[in-house]
């Protein structure tokens, strides 16, 4: 083999050393039924946020709203509002984390699922006593690591990154998902 053969199959070898790590936990249907057993019917209300909701979202969390679409559905028992089941991604320490967040009308969390974990390390933020540290939050919460929402040795950046999802979520309850806005 030449030296420029070698060369050549370096890129090809390192493709195939590098192994595609995704693990679906659940499925959208799947969480939105963990989060809001008692919904009778989840109604699609996606959002399309203006330049103004992105700042102002961004201003309130102290974290980037990412895109201008986010995918929301009306959690609904009997035509009321049970409350609001939104997917997001994150990203983990190199790779996005899905996950999705139910959100009472009232700005509380009510549960979070993760879907989609796409790293090596960290998804130990899929168990349920972590993610429970996360219900019942509301933006007069603190959102920080090791006070009110417990660090994961090993997946410190996925807690983190999805622990600043959450309060980014309810920041956008709050600008663009409050009945009559």
């Amino acid at each position: 083999m030449t030296n420029w053969q070698a060369h050549a199959l370096l890129p090809l070898t390192v493709l195939v050393a590098s192994p595609a790590y995704a693990t679906e936990y659940l499925t959208v249907a799947q969480a939105q039924k963990a989060i809001f057993p008692d919904a009778e019917r989840f109604v699609a209300a996606p959002l399309q946020l203006t330049a103004q909701q992105k700042a102002a979202i961004e201003d309130t969390s102290g974290v980037k709203q990412r895109w201008d679409r986010q995918e929301v559905w009306r959690a609904e028992k009997g035509g009321r509002l049970l409350g609001w089941f939104i997917v997001d991604d994150v990203v983990g320490k190199h790779e996005f984390i899905h996950y999705a967040v139910g959100l009472l009308p009232e700005g509380k969390v009510r549960g979070v699922e993760v879907l989609i974990f796409r790293e090596t390390y960290g998804d130990e933020i899929r168990r349920a006593d972590w993610r429970k540290t996360l219900v019942g939050k509301t933006l007069a919460d603190p959102f920080k690591l090791d006070k009110d929402v417990p660090n994961i040795s090993g997946a410190t950046l996925s807690c983190r990154n999805v622990m600043n999802g959450v309060k980014r979520l309810l920041v956008l309850q709050q600008v663009a998902l409050q009945e009559g806005k």
